[in-house]
């Protein structure tokens, strides 16, 4: 879902820097953390971009095209399919390393190699490692960073580095200008890498979860479209589960009548209804089980087969509905005190985890956070404003246009989300069709099931 980049100039610890980087991000939901770098050196592109700063006997130009064509190629056969699965990519080096490289040290201008990759992926977050060229320099020679070839790259003296590291502070520092497409990443930086591992780890952690608790909207794939990807999965695993024959039906499993006869709007009102303020101030959970962590972990435990625990529960939250471990834990721990959930029995020998299991009755509400998620901060600004209003009259308020207007872009896709999350989902109601406008979305939303339901 994010791509992450690591730039600097040689002999800064890009690569080290990197490998915390795919050590730390292994605490997060992500399905998977995928290590690459540019230019490849695996590939017949790379290996050609790889051979002209070898040599130094291509033009600037020729340089820029051979690292643009290797990061286009690189972008949209690996790096894209990765992010789409909803993985992390950290990438040591990407096109930052073009801009400074080709841009300021072959002269090329930012503007004109930012032009040739535009079509390439776009780092969501870019960590700067800085480090005294001279200091850089007895790196590089003491051969510790050499990886393909002892043969040194014509940029691999102290006067270079030392414009290199100058172009890097002036593209990142307050009075740069990052060019478009590549003007949207976050920068963080510089981070001095001159001291000890344990104090860049310890800032390389800081920054990462800076950036994920703001909950950045990816900028190369559709957040919604990575969510649905992963609950597709969690589903597929449930439908593929095995009982023995005569053994109950498991209530998580996703049959179609999880709404249990209830309208949606039915289902938000007994989640409010029981959910104890007090209790859960006491216990410094949310007030409000419309808050995000309560969907997220509610909503991936009614997918969840069988019973679970909290590291299990953990990394199937996924990148969209990620929540801190120790965050899902607390929350965990309040809701078996409020009978949301209950404890199950841990027939592992010599582990002591904690077992838990969705309680059966509390499952409408939980599957009906999965369907609704594009809607779950509309919904919780519309219940600050109208405290007192019914739950039924929700979607319509929100969706509500003046004459003559159209309903808003965010809005008209919400409702295209949650038509595909339904899809994987079901209704809810046997035999109820899918909604698929905002018309229809509301009638779903605040009326039972149809007469013919047997739900």
């Amino acid at each position: 879902m994010y791509l992450i980049s690591v730039e600097g100039g040689d002999g800064s610890g890009k690569g080290e820097a990197a490998r915390i980087l795919g050590e730390l991000l292994s605490e997060f939901p992500f399905p998977n953390v995928v290590m690459t770098h540019e230019p490849r050196r695996h590939s017949e592109l790379g290996k050609l971009a790889l051979q002209s700063v070898k040599l130094g006997n291509k033009t600037p130009l020729e340089e820029a095209g051979l690292f643009a064509a290797d990061r286009l190629d690189h972008s949209h056969t690996f790096i894209r399919p990765q992010l789409a699965g909803g993985s992390v990519v950290i990438s040591d080096r990407n096109i930052h390393s073009s801009l400074i490289y080709q841009g300021v040290v072959g002269d090329l201008g930012l503007d004109k190699v930012a032009k040739m990759n535009a079509a390439a992926m776009i780092p969501d977050l870019v960590f700067w490692i800085d480090c005294d060229p001279e200091k850089a320099m007895k790196r590089i020679k003491s051969g510790t960073l050499r990886m393909t070839s002892q043969k040194q790259e014509y940029f691999e003296t102290q006067e270079i580095q030392t414009t290199i590291r100058q172009g890097f502070h002036e593209l990142f520092g307050m009075q740069g200008q990052v060019p478009a497409p590549f003007n949207q990443c976050y920068v963080v930086g510089p981070i001095m890498n001159e001291g000890g591992l344990d104090d860049l780890k310890t800032q390389l952690r800081r920054e990462l979860r800076r950036f994920f608790n703001k909950k950045p909207l990816p900028l190369n794939v559709d957040r919604d479209e990575v969510d649905r990807t992963l609950l597709n999965a969690l589903v597929h695993d449930v439908k593929k589960q095995r009982r023995l024959p005569g053994a109950p039906q498991e209530r998580t499993s996703i049959h179609i009548g999880w709404l249990s006869g209830k309208s949606p709007a039915q289902w938000m009102q007994e989640a409010e209804d029981n959910w104890p303020l007090e209790s859960a101030q006491d216990n410094d959970v949310p007030a409000t089980p419309l808050a995000h962590s309560c969907w997220s972990i509610l909503g991936t435990l009614s997918l969840m087969v069988g019973s679970s625990e909290v590291p299990r529960l953990h990394a199937a939250l996924g990148p969209v509905r990620m929540v801190t471990q120790r965050h899902t834990q607390r929350l965990i721990k309040w809701l078996l005190i409020e009978h949301w959930v209950h404890k199950q029995q841990n027939h592992t020998p010599f582990s002591d985890a904690q077992l838990f299991k969705l309680r059966d009755e509390r499952l409408g509400f939980a599957r009906l956070t999965l369907a609704m998620w594009p809607l779950r901060g509309a919904l919780a600004s519309w219940r600050r404003a109208n405290p007192e209003k019914n739950w039924s009259e929700a979607l319509n308020d929100i969706f509500a246009v003046e004459d003559g207007k159209s309903r808003s872009g965010p809005l008209q896709k919400a409702v295209h989300d949650i038509h595909q999350r339904l899809q994987i989902l079901t209704s809810g109601h046997d035999g109820c069709p899918l909604p698929t406008t905002a018309e229809e979305l509301g009638v779903w939303w605040s009326m039972g099931p149809p007469a013919h339901s047997d739900s």
